[in-house]
């Protein structure tokens, strides 16, 4: 099994630290407001193992969340008015055996769903019934499709991985993803396929709607902007390159206070596949726990606001030019 490298970033290895540029701005420490996003990652197995990928997903990775982390996850949420909406991901979180019925029973309980698809799973074995699954409850869609053209998404998600992810995007605009207008939304995601930050949002996503529309008929709800946080893999990819500071460096003189008051890490919480509470997916790939409690046993509910927010250098990707969250940019 693949080790989570932690290595200490350039941010960190000069001054100044994330901290002390906040203070610069005017800025205070971070601290989380009240908890509106619960967001389950299910385990690190996928059926893909891209580059860029912050949770070293893959075929062979063995942590996959227990039906009995699962239950408590949904008591917790039933304990949670506040909590909204419930977003899983992974790896291919479709491939956990309890992933649907973690819908059913999110849904069951009144909350809007969130999967985090990367598409290709679509067709892979025992999900031949997934779209429609996923149709027939509503869940939002969020898929990646880190290009419009076939040869940057191939060279980031492995070849081959274009032509199923279009067919899997005309497949979910077949039962009305991405067409009816607040139901059934399917939204994509953009990564630079480099150490560069993301264009602007609202112009990409007027080229992704025109070029998809017109060379495979596809249409979609958002594109999200997601700048790649250099930690795990994508490090590795970074280092291997020799861009790692560089990077690094990029993401720090591109600060932007603006989207702090933003940051998904105020109303967001994060559970591991083992139940482990952070404040944020990048949080839980470094293993920076939550101050408030180390598991999801030792909450009652989420209700976890004025809590102080670990951060890091890696808090520099979400906060650089337009700002990065999993609901694209933030400015």
């Amino acid at each position: 099994m693949p080790a989570v490298r932690t290595r200490l970033p350039i941010a960190e290895r000069v001054a100044p630290s994330f901290g002390e540029k906040l203070a610069g701005h005017g800025l205070e420490l971070l601290r989380r407001g009240a908890t509106t996003t619960l967001q389950v990652n299910v385990g690190k197995l996928c059926n893909q193992a891209c580059h860029h990928c912050h949770v070293e997903a893959g075929p062979k990775r063995t942590e996959v969340m227990t039906r009995a982390v699962a239950e408590r996850v949904i008591a917790l949420l039933a304990a949670s008015p506040d909590v909204t909406t419930v977003d899983i991901t992974g790896g291919a979180p479709e491939l956990n055996p309890s992933f649907r019925w973690l819908v059913d029973e999110a849904r069951r309980l009144g909350r809007h769903v969130i999967d985090r698809c990367n598409l290709t799973v679509l067709f892979e074995a025992g999900m031949d019934d997934l779209a429609e699954f996923l149709a027939e409850r509503d869940v939002e869609i969020v898929a990646s499709l880190p290009c419009y053209s076939a040869s940057n998404v191939d060279e980031q998600r492995g070849h081959g991985v274009f032509a199923k992810s279009i067919s899997g995007l005309q497949r979910l605009n077949a039962l009305g993803y991405g067409r009816s207008h607040g139901e059934r939304t399917l939204n994509l995601v953009y990564n630079p396929n480099g150490a560069f930050l993301p264009p602007a949002q609202a112009g990409l996503e007027a080229t992704y709607k025109a070029e998809l529309a017109r060379d495979f008929g596809i249409a979609f709800d958002h594109l999200f902007t997601i700048t790649n946080v250099p930690i795990a893999r994508y490090a590795d990819y970074l280092d291997e390159r020799g861009q790692y500071d560089a990077y690094m460096s990029l993401l720090v003189a591109h600060l932007n206070p603006a989207t702090v008051s933003g940051l998904m890490c105020r109303s967001l919480i994060s559970v591991g596949w083992d139940g482990a509470v952070y404040d944020c997916d990048f949080n839980q790939m470094l293993e920076l726990p939550l101050g408030a409690a180390r598991t999801i046993f030792e909450l009652d509910s989420l209700a976890l606001e004025g809590q102080s927010i670990a951060t890091g250098s890696h808090c520099f990707a979400c906060t650089a030019g337009s700002g990065s969250s999993c609901g694209g940019s933030l400015v």
